[in-house]
This record gives C-alpha cells, structure tokens and sequence, in this order.
C-alpha cells in the first residue's frame, strides 16, 4: 500500500472549477485529478497559517489555541514517525523553505527521507554579498534575498516549484515498483511573490505596464483596481504553472498505474485575499471564507471513481489519521481528528457538528456548515494570551526574549506531562496591533451569504454560537485565558 499527498501552499478554493463553475483560472491537472477523487465540499483550515497548518497535519492535533508559528514539540506525536514504527517509509520532496528557517523545526527531519528545494521568498539560497539591482518603482514588497534567488531562474525548469514537482516524479521513478511508502509532495506555489515566466501571463491578456507589483504586503488595499487586476493575474499564472509541473506527476502515476494501489490526497493549507473584503493577505484580518475554507480531494483505490461528493464537515486535523486508517493503523489517543475513510465508504455521515478554526492570538472561530462566527478579542490589549511551548521559537524569532522574567514553566498542557513554557503574548493595556482589523466579531450565514458581506445581528443567535464556541474550545483544550481574552463567560448549553 502506498500513499502520497500533494498539497500546494496558498491554494484559494474558489479558483478551482470543481468548485467554482465560472472560475477563469485555468487548472486542467487539478481538475484531472478530481476526476479520480472523492471532492470533500465542507473542508475547513484548522491552525493557520503555514507551520501551524503543518503541524495540524502532522499530529491529527489542532495547533492554534496554546501556540502559534513553531517546530514540532519534542512530545509531539508525528505521522511520519508513526509510519516508520510500522516499517513504511515516508519522503518529503518541497521547496517550502519555512521547514528550515527559525520556527519551522523538526518536521522534515521525522521522515525517512526528505528533499529540499531552493529558492522561494526569502529563502537564504543565492549568496552575494552586494545589493542586487531592485526595481525603481514597486508596489508591495520587493526583497534583496528574492531578487538574487530569481537571478538564477534562467528557465521554467529553474523556479523552486517546477524543480519540486520533477523531483518527485524522479522519485517515483526511482522507487518503482516498491510499496509500502508515504510521500509528501507540497510546492509553496501559488504563494506569493507571485512569478513565473511571462507566457502564463499571456494566458491571462495581462498588459499591465505599471509598477512592478507581485508581492503585496498584507492589510487594506490601496493599490488602484488595474494594479490589483494584475495581481491577480499573477497569482492566476503561478498557480497556472505549479498546475502544469503537477500534471507531470500524474502523468507518472499513469506510466506506474499508481492509482490502483495509492491512495492520493490533493489540499492546501490556507487561501488568500486578492481584494475580497477590501484586504490582500492573510493573518492579519478576519478568517474569511476565501482562506479559510480549503479544496480537499481524496483518491482512494477501489472507492472513489469518479466525481462523488461529501459534504461533512472535515479539517485538516483528519488528513494524519486518515492516512494511518489507510494503513490499517491506529491513531494514537492524543489525535483530535478522524478518519476519512468512513465518510468515502458512506459508513458514516458526519464526524463533527462544528469545525474550529484561527490564527493563535487573533480570532477563534466556528462553522456548522451553514453559519460562520469569527469571534474577536474582548478588548483592544488582547489580553490575557500565552503561548505554551517546549520549543520557544516562532516566525525567524524566539519567543519571551523582551520579558523573560514573566516566563513560567511547567505542566500546564492537559494532554500530555512534558513540561513546557508559558509565555506572554500580549500585555494588560497595551493595544495589541496585529488585531487591529479585527475589532468585531462576524456572523454570517454562508448558505446565503457566502461572500460574508451581510453581518447578522440578531444576539440570540451570536449568544448561541457563543455557547457553540465555549464547547468546542473545550473539546480542544483551550487554555483558562483564552476564555477571558475572547469576552467568553459561563458553560456549554
């Protein structure tokens, strides 16, 4: 038995015409993929946004309510190290550099095998000392470490993301005929910078002839609507041309007649605002639909030919036990997700009345599939909020360095003994500024409003989504503050 998963990074599902009939972007591999896949239609983020996403991933355990962006903890519980306990091997094949930076440790390392790409973002690949020429005029960001790192994409085949997708073909071909192995392909395609060679571009009719602009920096937009248009095109090229490297993987699965023993899970880790709601990025604003709610497609052999649908509520909690199901092995009792395979074989129609979601230390937030409730920080300081963690690093950064005589240490995680830091992430009347566009809490119904531009105000409703919430945080070990930051009093109904 084998399995792979393809996960592309910053993948907005409404971008993919098995989701969205009038879609423009043009995904033609994806959607030969989906041919072969059960389509999951109430998928949803559980930690966002990249590491905390992968660690969702890897543990079957949700991240963002004790920590945010980090390693894996040393109590952690993986999927790799499960498999390899049970005699399967596991290969990672990226070019997501995050996994190497400060804040991205000890995931790669758990598999058998891992294989890195270069190149991406900030990534520290290309080294020259001086400054590389920059553009005179940009809009966004424009960075010095990407602009040397581009300087060597001579040709398609040079950009990290095709190189990550030939790589895994290579592995495959290199691993023919084996069984009993779990790889990992995941290209941080179509995340921004958004770049790629021009003739995808022309794909789009992009004649743009301003500023350059493929980089935006997250937050309100106030680039003009021709300049957002060629964002937008550009994004739409890059996806275009991951789509085109992924479709030389499926053409070797053909060539191996992978599908009949492999099951193939195809999803991302968050979306990404291109102007929706007035806002480009993601992180720093409310959790809407457009990144929060995730494509998710599952090959499984034997059970899922053809376009069958499910429309329960899953996360990416599920993925890990999923996996271990396929194997026939059991999830450790630490896993807060499920399997999926009942939900593909109709033994089961749902595994969950709600589905939690957030970025650590912003808003929590709860879906039943019919409404949304982005819940917001009682007050402007955020306070109380701690990060629990044995492993105090974060985004290129170490956490509690500016106060480290409020660090305290022991067991305060309900799940396991191992001791860890308790560590201040906002301080008592000081406006905590990475929640400034989040000052009030939403609630939408998205069956008929699933562009979340119409807020409900009706308050026995926002009380009930609010008791909804408490369980929920309950069922995921929230910590005791988390309650009092988020303004929430009293117990489940």
């Amino acid at each position: 038995m084998k399995s792979i998963v393809i996960l592309l990074d910053t993948l907005t599902r409404q971008n993919l015409s098995m989701y969205n009939q009038e879609t423009k972007l043009k995904t033609p591999n994806i959607s030969k993929l989906a041919e072969k896949s059960v389509i999951f239609d109430n998928h949803w983020a559980g930690s966002l946004p990249c590491m905390p996403a992968r660690r969702d991933l890897m543990t079957g355990r949700l991240d963002f309510l004790q920590r945010g962006w980090g390693g894996i903890e040393p109590f952690d519980i993986t999927l790799p190290q499960e498999l390899k306990k049970n005699s399967i091997f596991s290969h990672i094949v990226t070019d997501h550099y995050h996994y190497f930076s400060t804040g991205g440790e000890n995931y790669c390392q758990s598999f058998s095998s891992w294989d890195l790409h270069r190149g991406q973002e900030g990534d520290p690949w290309v080294s020259r000392v001086n400054t590389p020429d920059l553009p005179e005029e940009y809009l966004g960001r424009v960075q010095e470490q990407y602009e040397k790192n581009r300087s060597q994409f001579k040709k398609e085949k040079d950009y990290p993301g095709p190189r990550t997708m030939h790589a895994a073909c290579e592995w495959l071909k290199n691993n023919e005929g084996a069984d009993d192995y779990f790889l990992m392909v995941e290209a941080f395609d179509p995340h921004e910078p958004f770049d790629c060679p021009d003739h995808y571009l022309d794909m789009y009719d992009d004649y743009y002839d301003g500023p350059r602009f493929d980089w935006p920096k997250y937050g309100e937009v106030t680039e003009q609507p021709e300049e957002m248009d060629h964002l937008k095109k550009r994004y739409a090229g890059t996806l275009t041309m991951i789509d085109h490297w992924l479709g030389k993987l499926l053409d070797e699965m053909d060539r191996q007649n992978l599908w009949e023993d492999t099951m193939v899970i195809f999803t991302t880790d968050h979306g990404f605002l291109l102007g929706e709601h007035n806002y480009a990025g993601k992180n720093f604003m409310h959790a809407f639909n457009e990144v929060s709610h995730l494509p998710l497609m599952i090959h499984v052999p034997g059970l899922s030919e053809g376009e069958k649908r499910v429309s329960a509520l899953t996360q990416n909690i599920d993925i890990m036990p999923t996996i271990m199901d396929y194997f026939g092995l059991q999830s450790p009792s630490v896993v807060q997700g499920e399997s999926l395979l009942e939900l593909i074989e109709d033994k089961k129609e749902e595994i969950r009345s709600e589905a939690i979601y957030g970025v650590f230390g912003m808003t929590v937030n709860i879906t039943d599939g019919r409404y949304t409730y982005l819940k917001s920080p009682a007050s402007e300081d955020n306070y109380p909020c701690n990060v629990y963690t044995a492993m105090p690093t974060s985004f290129r950064t170490f956490h509690g360095t500016n106060a480290p005589e409020q660090i305290e240490t022991g067991r305060f995680l309900n799940h396991i003994d191992y001791p860890v830091f308790k560590i201040p992430f906002s301080e008592k009347d000081v406006p905590f500024k990475l929640a400034m566009h989040v000052q009030k809490s939403l609630l939408f119904n998205i069956e008929e409003d699933y562009d979340q531009q119409q807020p409900i105000e009706d308050q026995g409703l926002i009380a009930h989504y609010d008791q909804r919430l408490i369980k929920n945080m309950q069922k995921f070990d929230a910590p005791a503050e988390q309650y009092t930051r988020l303004g929430l009093n009293g117990t489940p109904e």
